[in-house]
């Protein structure tokens, strides 16, 4: 019988990733000016006020309320009657030394054998239901809620709209697990305030976002994804019937606190540790990078339709002390998944040091991942310039997520011998 799967996204201006934005902006720029920074930064925002808490041992000094305020309004905090703007909220900085006990785990005189920086499990996911090798209802969802935020900056349609906004994609499948169509869509963004009544208000947010944002996300769509829609969507937009107040105003923002919207919307599994204002030596984030990369690799080559990586740490320790690997019956070589995940072990390096080196993860490259997702984006290159108070500014060349290259796939073939 078929089934139904959802998965939600979050705009930029959702508080929640509002605080991400702030902790990788500050990230990128202590690993500008330092690339061996070590940092755990989190930062919390709510009416008026953002604060900045966490750890760091780096050799730079950057100003953080500057960083902070250009981050708030680069993403579209800009006036008072939000309750929340770039320019006059409030920031207290609460930013200490890292613990010298975590730190004697991790550094070594050998970087190769770096220690990871935490203990913990770390998942990578992907199928072949999408060209990006994402869950469809994920892949929309962000989508859904990226192209409404180019709208909102455009400023020529929609002038109605604030920054913060949320989506949901209910997709039917069949019994074989194959996307059959799109069962629902939810969209729910914040706006100004209307002169008409709430009744008037809704109907034309409603056919807004049926008649110009569906329409701009379509057109962004291959023909797989694109057969998907169809004339019985059921559509949800702003179902409470208003949404004015949001951002950090109505509702109280931390860093961390979507990590299902920042991997793969529920598929797959979630070790639980969050990514923003983490450099690379917290496995946190570089190992489940590394099995993101692992498990779109081995489905790209055709390993398996459907693939779950599992890389497990322990504090101090170089080396994973297990791997796993689920491909959900959906193998298509004749080996069982512990064969798999033993092939894996003997092809990918997944010490810590090694995978920040492979994936060039102490690059600044952070504050991209920190809205619409960590995974299914576009690697690129791109340049980006930093300045500082206390150093002459810098301009520098970095690769957008490296995890999403798909360079290990002719290797993966002659490995097991597809």
């Amino acid at each position: 019988m078929p089934y139904l799967f959802s998965s939600e996204s979050v705009s930029e201006g959702h508080p929640d990733k509002v605080s991400d934005q702030i902790s990788d902006a500050l990230l990128d720029q202590f690993l500008a000016y330092d690339e061996n920074s070590h940092c755990a930064i989190e930062t919390f925002c709510t009416t008026g006020q953002v604060i900045i808490m966490g750890e760091v041992r780096s050799k730079e000094y950057i100003d953080l309320q500057t960083i902070a305020r250009n981050t708030i309004k680069n993403i579209g905090y800009t006036k008072a009657e939000y309750q929340f703007d770039g320019d006059s909220c409030g920031i207290l900085t609460a930013i200490h030394e890292q613990s010298d006990d975590i730190n004697r785990g991790v550094s070594r005189a050998d970087e190769e054998n770096q220690g990871a920086g935490d203990q913990g499990m770390m998942f990578g996911y992907a199928s072949n239901e999408t060209e990006d090798y994402m869950p469809v209802s994920l892949y929309l969802s962000h989508l859904l809620m990226s192209t409404l935020a180019e709208i909102r900056k455009e400023g020529k349609v929609m002038t109605y709209l604030r920054p913060d906004s949320k989506s949901q994609v209910t997709i039917k499948y069949s019994d074989e697990n194959v996307p059959l169509c799109i069962d629902t869509i939810v969209v729910s963004t914040q706006h100004d305030p209307f002169d008409d009544d709430d009744d008037i208000m809704l109907a034309k947010i409603k056919d807004d976002v049926i008649h110009i944002l569906i329409p701009r996300v379509k057109a962004k769509l291959g023909d797989k994804v694109l057969a998907l829609f169809n004339d019985d969507i059921k559509y949800f937009v702003n179902p409470t019937g208003k949404f004015v107040i949001g951002g950090p105003h109505g509702d109280t923002g931390l860093t961390g606190r979507k990590i299902i919207v920042d991997t793969y919307g529920g598929k797959g599994a979630h070790g639980g540790g969050a990514f923003s204002g983490k450099d690379p030596s917290k496995v946190d984030r570089s190992a489940a990078y590394a099995a993101r990369y692992i498990a779109k690799n081995m489905v790209a080559a055709g390993v398996a339709d459907e693939m779950l990586v599992q890389l497990a740490y322990a504090i101090g320790v170089a080396q994973p002390v297990s791997i796993y690997v689920d491909t959900y019956g959906r193998s298509n070589v004749k080996m069982s998944d512990g064969e798999i995940a033993e092939k894996i072990k003997q092809m990918f390096d997944l010490r810590p040091k090694a995978i920040e080196r492979i994936l060039k993860l102490r690059q600044p490259i952070y504050l991209e991942t920190a809205a619409y997702g960590h995974m299914g984006r576009k690697n690129q290159l791109v340049t980006k310039t930093f300045t500082s108070r206390y150093n002459e500014a810098k301009t520098v060349e970095v690769e957008l997520f490296t995890w999403e290259k798909l360079d290990r796939v002719n290797e993966i073939k002659t490995a097991f011998d597809i």
